[in-house]
């Protein structure tokens, strides 16, 4: 199941001045490449006694703040971000060898910013985050189906459905950002943004 990654390589003269910039620079390449779901992240997080939990989430929002995405708050990842805000993510594009990799603390975006969100979702995506009762153990699938119908009689075609006030945007505000190239021989270049008390600074790890 190995292969060899016969890619160009990375140095630190290839990056671009920030890490959001050099995150978004290569998510635009993934999609220029055609690859699925090209925002798609891995987001771990732990509870307050250190249990850890790990799932894939959208990618949503990348700027000098952090990187967003949105979930109900009463989920598990939810949860423990508001128990224990230390998270971590990783977006991986196979093709290409390539990973991003974040660690920082996650906070929550505005309520602006989660209405103007949750207002450009399709309609049954709007319904469906109010009806699910996210992370906690439904008796059947027929039950889900019940409160997705008792959503749309809550909200009538045509009216507005409103944002839940436990659905919401997260951010991961990083304080080291890791880009990692796949190289021949398992010689892969692996550059860090890291945040220091003099601003940020980029180091090269071994593979």
């Amino acid at each position: 199941m190995r292969r060899a990654y016969e890619t160009a390589g990375l140095d630190v003269a290839d990056l671009a001045p920030t890490w959001h910039e050099q995150a978004e620079r290569w998510i635009a390449d993934a999609v220029e490449g055609g690859i699925g779901e090209p925002n798609a992240m891995t987001l771990a997080t732990a509870s307050a006694d250190g249990v850890p939990s790990a799932r894939t989430v959208l990618l949503k929002g990348l700027d000098a703040r952090g990187l967003v995405w949105f979930t109900n708050l009463r989920s598990r990842k939810g949860r423990e971000a508001a128990e224990n805000p230390r998270a971590a993510i990783t977006i991986a594009w196979v093709p290409l060898a390539r990973q991003v990799l974040a660690t920082g603390i996650v906070e929550p975006v505005s309520d602006e910013d989660s209405d103007a969100y949750f207002a450009s979702r399709p309609r049954g995506s709007q319904l469906g985050a109010v009806a699910s009762p996210q992370s906690e153990v439904v008796a059947s699938r027929a039950q889900l189906d019940e409160l997705l119908a008792a959503a749309a009689a809550r909200f009538p075609e045509g009216t507005p459905v409103q944002r839940p006030a436990h659905w919401g945007g997260l951010r991961l505000v990083p304080d080291a950002v890791e880009v990692w190239q796949g190289r021949p021989d398992r010689m892969h270049d692996r550059l860090r943004f890291r945040l220091t008390g003099e601003g940020w600074t980029v180091e090269r790890l071994a593979p």
